[in-house]
């Protein structure tokens, strides 16, 4: 089934397989600039799919490039900058909020917006020839669409600085080293290898899934004790779920790893 806006240019369409698994397909020739309107569908198929949700998500740009960044042309003034800005802060954390795992297939470029979309997936595979960064500073501007606060959190202050200030490019290599990405394969690969990883992790508990996934992210969001309560809380809420009886009930009768989850 293929889902897209019903507008007259479709710049993303959500494709749910068989086994689960959703494909987020961003096709806005010839970079995937994110323009407004292309925001305005991402949030609408994020939205989709956190009404219906999936096994799992990845989120692809294609075979040529992930995303190039915002639409440069649609830039002006202060006011043009808080419209654009507002965009990008509602598509992207509407992809953030997928209750479930999403990762981002990157091939060719993931930059300023385009990494800032990377970034508000949960994981991300890139091609061993790809390039990923946050350019803005380049442009006299800063990033607006969330990296100085996702990238800060995912490698570290002092790391994020480094690329920001700099508006540097990162090598898949060196991106995997600082955690900016959890895995590369050859160009050719990357689809498939985020294909496959997004089939085992919809196979698995997704509730489970689910839960551990908000406790985290909110949990970042305030001090060690208030995250621990989240997590007490959503410990004990998880157990009222058919997957949770039945996971330790495979447990007890056959040990780890035989138990089959139906997402109820």
């Amino acid at each position: 089934m293929t889902d897209a806006s019903a507008t007259s240019a479709p710049f993303v369409s959500v494709e749910r397989l068989a086994d689960g698994v959703a494909v987020v397909r961003l096709d806005r020739p010839k970079m995937n600039a994110l323009s407004t309107e292309l925001l305005r569908q991402l949030a609408e198929a994020a939205e989709s799919l956190t009404a219906d949700p999936p096994g799992a998500v990845v989120v692809w740009g294609g075979e040529r490039i992930f995303a190039a960044g915002a639409d440069i042309s649609e830039f002006g003034g202060p006011e043009e900058a808080t419209v654009i800005g507002g965009h990008f802060r509602e598509a992207l954390d509407a992809v953030a909020a997928i209750p479930r795992a999403t990762i981002a297939a990157i091939t060719g470029f993931a930059l300023g917006g385009g990494c800032e979309l990377a970034l508000a997936c949960d994981f991300r595979v890139a091609a061993d020839t790809s390039k990923l960064g946050q350019p803005e500073v380049l442009l006299g501007i800063i990033p607006g669409g969330g990296g100085t606060q996702r990238l800060a959190r995912l490698v570290g202050a002092s790391r994020a600085k480094d690329v920001i200030l700099s508006g540097r490019q990162v090598a898949a290599d060196e991106a995997l080293a600082m955690g900016l990405v959890n895995r590369v394969a050859p160009a050719a690969e990357v689809f498939n290898t985020a294909l496959e990883w997004a089939r085992s992790l919809a196979s698995g508990a997704v509730l489970a899934q689910s839960a551990a996934k908000a406790v985290i992210d909110r949990g970042l969001d305030g001090s060690l004790a208030e995250g621990l309560s989240l997590e007490q809380e959503a410990f004990t809420e998880i157990f009222r779920t058919e997957d949770a009886a039945g996971g330790v009930r495979s447990f007890l009768e056959q040990g780890p790893g035989k138990a089959t989850f139906t997402g109820r």
